[in-house]
């Protein structure tokens, strides 16, 4: 655990510390577990991953944090850790993180699921459907075990009225200025089928930072990156590796 603002923070750190530290940052109303998948491909790197705070084993902020309340408090655990530089994965809620903390901090690279920057929806609206055709995709079926357990679980209807004051104002902030200070190669792997943040979020993304790159997966949904799990890995490995 660590602690940030007196309240509990919860991380895992795996894999081969001395190497390059990749760092996964969950989705709204989410967990570790959610991207344990694409860290576990990851192991021959230092892998930390983030219960963002209100989620999974994390305490909730005593009052209604800012975006850059949440990107602090990650600058401050790296730091602990002793972390410069890192690899940033981000998915939705995270991956509106890891646009806003690239903006502010050094990033070596940087990758994006389904990332808002302009405006959020509610990225658990299509959650029974997900997880329906998740189930179907072969070696995925207990993927979508973890989804039924994890999505939503504090979404806005389920969340605290401290954590729904915190949607209220991550859905209502734009950090489209934010992002264009970004000059990390970045990679943007979307579903053209994303009804929660649609793919032309992507293409504005690329638009807005110069070193990057949108991979669109035909057919998927706003968890692209578990419905073609195997795909996304095989990427990001490629992506990161030194050259």
């Amino acid at each position: 655990m660590f602690k940030y603002k007196d309240i509990n923070i919860n991380y895992i750190r795996y894999g081969n510390i001395e190497k390059q530290s990749v760092v996964l940052l969950h989705g709204w109303g989410q967990n570790i577990e959610m991207m344990k998948p694409v860290g576990d491909s990851l192991t021959d790197n230092d892998v930390i991953i983030i219960d963002l705070p209100g989620h999974g084993k994390s305490e909730e902020p005593k009052e209604v944090w800012e975006l850059k309340d949440f990107v602090e408090m990650i600058h401050e655990l790296l730091k602990t850790l002793n972390i410069q530089n890192p690899i940033l994965i981000g998915h939705s809620f995270g991956g509106k993180l890891s646009l806003l903390y690239a903006s502010m901090y050094p990033v070596k690279k940087l990758i994006l699921f389904g990332s808002p920057f302009k405006v959020k929806k509610n990225p658990n609206s299509l959650k029974v459907k997900t997880l329906k055709k998740l189930k179907t995709l072969p070696g995925l079926k207990n993927i979508a075990e973890i989804m039924k357990k994890h999505i939503g679980s504090t979404d806005y209807r389920n969340a605290s009225p401290m954590m729904r004051d915190i949607l209220v104002k991550h859905v209502n902030t734009d950090i489209t200025e934010n992002v264009k200070k970004i000059t990390c190669p970045t990679i943007i792997i979307w579903g053209t089928n994303d009804a929660a943040v649609p793919i032309t979020d992507a293409y504005d993304l690329e638009k807005l930072i110069k070193d990057s790159a949108v991979i669109p997966y035909e057919g998927c949904t706003h968890y692209a990156y578990l419905e073609r799990l195997g795909q996304t890995n095989s990427i990001i490995k490629n992506f990161i590796k030194e050259r």
